[in-house]
């Protein structure tokens, strides 16, 4: 028998010894996996986005399957409609969540927050966060270099061109919370969209004192406490000198804004005030 003929038996006698070796190893090491996960993933709208708080889709369903609840499961880009979808398959009930949406807490445009130095490297918020505090005054503020932009799958959010601060839009947010994640300096929050899209926020980040925020930005919250003071339903709390409405609590009567001296408190999607004039005010007083 040729050397060549001897060579391909082996070879193909080594094959077939670890083909059988290997099938008795996957065998006995097998994982079993619910068919579920795969019934699961395919309502899931495939995004990937991480903004369920799981590596993509599949571990969002994963832990829909393997979890006795829904609660606290939710996927940003489907919403309610589908997580319905994923209750109705595995037979469970889906816990109702207010829609969320990414709101920006910096009110520093170029008015209100002047800048004091120019910074001349990498166009990246991260960067420049990490070299100083920035091209203002103020070291808590949007840096402006579109780190969020870059992150924001959904084309939801760009730079304001006349601002330089980052605009959100409401018909594309999905609220994935990629853009939170991307912000050094912590100014974009997920909020309730509220009720016909109506918020009511602090738009402000500036924990400095009141007289050196306001220096670095006309707009900034100076922790005066006056918005605290003013809400009936105990929704607002001022530490280490910065304002915060608790969106759970809120309940959008806007007397806060009103008494906000610098502005900082922002009012979104509600119709125009009724403005009185003198005449009407002095037969309301009278009567």
């Amino acid at each position: 028998m040729s050397t060549i003929a001897i060579t391909i038996i082996s070879l193909c006698a080594i094959g077939i010894v670890s083909a059988v070796i290997l099938y008795f190893v996957a065998q006995k090491f097998k994982v079993e996996e619910d068919p579920r996960i795969d019934i699961v993933e395919g309502l899931l709208p495939g995004a990937n986005c991480g903004g369920c708080g799981y590596p993509g889709c599949r571990g969002l369903a994963e832990a829909a399957v393997k979890s006795d609840t829904l609660e606290g499961i939710m996927c940003p880009v489907g919403g309610a409609p589908t997580m319905s979808k994923v209750a109705a398959a595995l037979g469970r009930e889906a816990s109702a969540q207010a829609p969320k949406i990414a709101v920006v807490r910096c009110n520093g445009n170029c008015e209100n927050r002047p800048r004091t130095s120019i910074y001349d490297g990498a166009r990246s918020c991260a960067i420049e966060h990490s070299l100083y505090a920035g091209d203002t005054a103020c070291g808590y503020g949007c840096l402006g270099c579109g780190d969020c932009v870059a992150a924001c799958q959904f084309d939801a959010i760009h730079l304001d061109p006349t601002t330089q601060l980052p605009s959100v839009d409401d018909d594309k947010c999905v609220a994935c919370g990629a853009c939170v994640k991307a912000c050094p300096r912590n100014i974009i929050e997920l909020r309730n969209k509220g009720i016909k899209d109506r918020r009511v926020f602090v738009c402000c980040v500036n924990k400095d004192k009141g007289a050196v925020a306001r220096k670095a930005c006309k707009a900034a919250c100076i922790g005066c406490g006056k918005c605290a003071k003013e809400c009936p339903f105990e929704a607002i709390t001022v530490e280490n000198n910065l304002a915060y409405i608790d969106f759970n609590k809120c309940r959008l009567c806007r007397k806060c804004v009103s008494a906000c001296p610098t502005g900082a408190i922002h009012e979104v999607n509600f119709p125009p005030r009724k403005i009185e004039t003198d005449a009407v005010k002095t037969n309301n007083e009278s009567i």
